[in-house]
């Protein structure tokens, strides 16, 4: 994400909460002229980022609302600085809002007209985006069609350079999911604040670079948020300090993994390695498969047990459930038991199927969760999610934000929802969307390894709260750097993260823990 006027908030607002701030300042001394400001900030971004003197020809698209509007400012600017502006206006002028009919006349008294559908034979350099903004979801997330439909696919068959107003036309502001088509945007200015859909769901393929304005409005003051982005900046505060020289693995914590039934030993395996390579002083897995390896030669660290020997086991610290836990009588026996426990506890796959199935005992290992005084975190994928709330994967993906904090709520548990823009959720309404990741992590295992890791920090003390953001963003980050050493996500291994998260790691710490440069006096 990238910022204007310094502006750094990552605070998230869904369209519920921009009208409601947008009401508040309205009735601010000296009312800000919000529409302005939006259009000449989105006027700027494409002098500077989307034009040049060499290019400077520019189609602009304003809907039928204040999107719209807005558009009508951003060609009025562009125009009086030299660029050649062809607008289209698709909506009708007796309906629009004072605001956008005040702009929309400014632009008409430059002298210059405009025209309803895009020219036939014409070409231009870039396009600016007004066709439809937030207020998409207020109409129920309604799927574009005619000739909206059809602009959308001319322009996205341009191939050009687009700078969407505030979020790209057909894209939930609220959930990230396309109304039927959408605008691929090449950089998106956002007004205001942040929202979900620019981040989540489908919304990173589609918004491109993020800029945020807020109009110079003081924004957390007319409405505190209860969402937020998660960046590097962030994370890192939530790290613990260098280790001291008089150290020793039992102050860094003890961590059991319980699963690994026959054919999944490898899933067991892989959440216990990332939490050895994370921190943990221990790590200890319970495997059910009877034929379970004694030790594993390639992490000999790693100490392996039956699955009943685990809880006699009175040092832990914490418990990660479900990496290969198979969907078995016995399974439920185990969870049950873990469930039981005073320990933090991490729940993933087929931990999460077998609290989310319609069995009899599964309605006990609910209501055993979410009485629970002990902190318990889920990690489901939409998929799970959706078993758990009763739903299906397409709701679930449809708003994402409120799945996850539904997820909180009902099971009194921390909740990441993963995806594209992972969501964390905590049982008290906070939520914040992961940045980090790519598509190389839709592989085999690396559920597992995210698991391990958050059991780590657990290990280690760290709250819920921060065991879970420190551990998804870290997770994403480090298939990241995989990323960009292998020139795109295919075929990228879970096991290839735990090293690379170790490295990220411990070079957060160390930058935390550096002193300030000198300053030297004048």
């Amino acid at each position: 994400m990238n910022a204007l006027k310094n502006n750094l908030s990552t605070a998230i607002y869904s369209t519920a909460e921009i009208r409601e701030i947008e009401h508040l300042a309205a009735g601010l001394p000296g009312r800000p002229q919000l529409m302005e400001a939006a259009g000449l900030a989105a006027a700027e971004i494409a002098r500077d980022r989307l034009l040049s003197p060499h290019k400077p020809r520019l189609l602009v698209l304003a809907g039928p609302g204040n999107n719209g509007g807005d558009a009508f400012v951003a060609a009025r600017h562009l125009r009086e600085w030299g660029f050649k502006v062809t607008l289209v206006f698709t909506g009708e002028q007796a309906k629009l809002s004072a605001d956008a009919l005040r702009a929309l006349n400014a632009w008409v008294a430059t002298g210059a007209g405009m025209v309803s559908e895009i020219p036939e034979n014409e070409t231009w350099d870039a396009v600016i985006d007004g066709l439809f903004g937030i207020g998409l979801d207020q109409q129920g997330g309604r799927e574009l069609g005619g000739k909206y439909l059809a602009m959308v696919n001319t322009v996205n068959a341009m191939m050009l350079p687009v700078l969407s107003i505030d979020i790209p036309s057909g894209l939930g502001s609220d959930t990230g999911a396309v109304c039927g088509a959408a605008i691929i945007a090449t950089m998106t200015a956002t007004f205001i604040g942040l929202k979900p859909g620019l981040f989540t769901n489908e919304g990173p393929d589609y918004c491109g670079k993020v800029f945020l304005h807020d109009l110079d409005l003081d924004v957390s003051s007319l409405k505190k948020p209860d969402a937020w982005l998660m960046d590097q900046m962030h994370i890192r505060r939530l790290l613990p300090p260098p280790r001291r020289a008089n150290s020793h693995k039992g102050m860094f914590g003890s961590i059991g993994v319980i699963g690994g039934t026959a054919g999944m030993v490898g899933a067991a395996l892989l959440a216990g390695t990332a939490a050895l390579k994370l921190g943990a002083g221990r790590v200890y897995l319970g495997l059910m498969a009877p034929d379970a390896p004694a030790v594993d030669t390639f992490q000999p660290e790693l100490m392996l047990r039956p699955i009943q020997d685990l809880f006699k086991l009175e040092q832990l610290n914490c418990l990660v459930v479900g990496p290969g836990l198979g969907t078995e009588t016995a399974a439920y026996f185990w969870l049950k038991c873990a469930l039981q426990t005073t320990l933090p506890l991490v729940l993933d796959a087929d931990g999460l199927n077998l609290v989310a199935s319609h069995s009899e005992i599964a309605g006990l290992l609910r209501e055993r969760l979410r009485e629970r005084h002990a902190p318990s975190i889920l990690t489901p994928h939409p998929a799970e999610a959706a078993r758990l709330l009763k739903s299906t994967t397409t709701s679930v993906q449809q708003d994402r934000m409120a799945a996850a904090a539904e997820l909180a709520q009902r099971f009194n548990c921390w909740i990441v929802l993963k995806g594209a823009g992972s969501v964390c959720a905590m049982p008290e309404g906070r939520r914040f969307i992961n940045t980090s990741g790519n598509p190389g992590l839709s592989s085999a295992g690396t559920g597992d390894i995210l698991s391990g890791m958050i059991g780590a920090f657990l290990a280690q003390r760290s709250s819920p709260e921060n065991a879970l953001l420190a551990a998804v963003y870290l997770h994403g980050a480090a298939a990241d750097v995989l990323q960009k050493q292998y020139g795109g996500g295919i075929g990228m291994t879970a096991s290839e993260i735990p090293n690379v998260a170790r490295n990220l790691l411990n070079q957060w710490i160390a930058v935390n823990s550096a002193p300030a440069p000198h300053q030297q006096e004048g």
